[in-house]
């Protein structure tokens, strides 16, 4: 049996009637930028997340540099974040003109609360927390910490739609909360997209200028912006989606119990969930012993068809890129033995059960236990 990672071919073999009638639509009415699907997107996902104001833009990186802007920030402030998440995360941050200042994880992958703190300076103004793999990080301690600096809250909402802390969800926390839908994502396009969410009426009016152009009116800029748009396609297809959003996260969730009682006992560490969160499962992912064993497990699944991958294999803070930054190895040693150990098992809603019942017992398998 051959098992992919994800296959987002069958989410359209599902759907194709509404997303050809859907895309129909759009052609027909011929308003292809900042069109009714784009609006109505915007508050249906605002009020869903239950913030104030929507703004879609062209991806979620955009999401994250325009709010950074829209918060206020200026070359040389600090924004606090993790380095085991994807790289946009750190480029929004650098387009923006200022500098990641990373803090270690804790066992959930998330940022461990506990440091954020001892890396606050006279030149901190943001704290970035990233929801990864779909987890809510604990944005009750997150948010005293920046309560009691003065600092912004901007939350990276990548992989976390219709995520949950304290029965609020991701993105409502902070000064802005910032989601992508790279095709990927539980609420993904069929292209890329991103929306910035806030209930602050001033960040929400800058982030709209930023988006386009910084245009008052049209051909009429009173501050430097960019071109950033959800397109009218992209924002139709949403909508839709957004209507289906919360069956796939059931299905996910679903998928993610059976691993969790089919891997259980074997030597390894499945994903870490508080009782105060609800976990959405962007992605499924174990850590091992050691990075021999994560090593020759992913060879051996490979071997038997089974599509894995590893979310994220260098950590950021080790990257060429960023060695201007002056980070050494041993700087984040959670962060640094977790992406040397971690791997993701596949899942997706359309993922079939006989599928997963074959990556349990292959991983069975690896261990010997049958």
């Amino acid at each position: 049996m051959k098992v992919p990672f994800a296959d987002l071919s069958r989410q359209y073999k599902a759907y194709k009637a509404d997303f050809d009638r859907i895309t129909s639509e759009v052609f027909e009415k011929g308003s292809f930028i900042f069109g009714e699907n784009c609006t109505a997107f915007e508050k249906e996902f605002s009020e869903y997340t239950g913030t104030g104001y929507g703004i879609g833009v062209g991806s979620g990186t955009e999401a994250l540099h325009i709010s950074l802007l829209a918060c206020g920030i200026k070359n040389g402030d600090e924004v606090i974040t993790i380095a085991n998440t994807a790289v946009p995360t750190v480029s929004a941050i650098d387009f923006a003109g200022a500098v990641p200042v990373f803090v270690d994880i804790d066992d959930s992958f998330n940022i461990n609360p506990d440091l954020i703190e001892e890396k606050i300076t006279d030149k901190t103004r943001v704290i970035m927390p990233v929801h990864l793999f779909g987890n809510p990080c604990n944005m009750e301690l997150i948010c005293s910490v920046a309560k009691k600096h003065g600092l912004k809250i901007i939350e990276d909402c990548a992989q976390a739609h219709g995520a949950e802390f304290n029965g609020r969800k991701t993105g409502s926390f902070g000064d802005a909360g910032c989601f992508s839908f790279y095709p990927s994502k539980n609420l993904g396009a069929n292209g890329d997209g991103g929306m910035i969410l806030t209930s602050d009426e001033e960040i929400a009016k800058k982030a709209k200028l930023l988006r386009y152009y910084g245009f008052k009116d049209r051909y009429n800029s009173i501050i430097r912006g960019f071109n950033s748009r959800l397109d009218e396609i992209q924002a139709a297809l949403l909508r839709f989606k957004l209507s289906k959003l919360e069956i796939w996260t059931r299905r996910r969730i679903h998928i993610a119990e059976k691993y969790l009682e089919g891997l259980a006992g074997l030597p390894l560490r499945l994903p870490l969930i508080s009782p105060a969160s609800r976990h959405v499962f962007h992605l499924f992912v174990i850590q091992l012993e050691n990075q021999d064993v994560r090593n020759r497990l992913i060879k051996y699944l490979s071997e038997k068809e089974i599509t894995t991958l590893i979310h994220y294999p260098v950590a950021i803070h080790l990257q060429p890129a960023y060695k201007y930054l002056g980070y050494k190895e041993g700087s984040l040693p959670v962060t640094e033995n977790a992406v040397a150990t971690i791997m993701s098992l596949p899942i997706f809603p359309e993922m079939e059960e006989a599928e997963q019942e074959y990556v349990i017992e292959n991983i069975r398998s690896f261990f010997n236990y049958s």
